[in-house]
């Protein structure tokens, strides 16, 4: 798997709320440096376990409407004698 990559005004968005999230849920102040570090690990050791889910969720909605457009092609066959 290729190294998360966010875009500058991602990264910046994500640094704030979690700049946000300590502030107000855990009474700390965190700086921007720490924080980016912060995503940094998160994208590093947690990103891959929801890239993995996500591939999981696409993997079964794809069988889905593979199967339901299966259904649906045999609804268009025309009868035979």
């Amino acid at each position: 798997m290729e190294k998360i990559k966010l875009s500058k005004q991602d990264k910046d968005l994500l640094i704030s709320k979690i700049k946000e999230y300590f502030d107000t849920e855990l009474e700390q102040e965190i700086g921007g440096f720490e924080a980016e570090f912060l995503i940094d690990f998160f994208a590093r050791e947690i990103g891959p376990h929801f890239y993995n889910q996500g591939l999981t969720d696409a993997h079964t909605l794809f069988l889905e409407k593979t199967e339901e457009m299966g259904y649906l092609m045999q609804e268009l066959e025309k009868p035979t004698r």
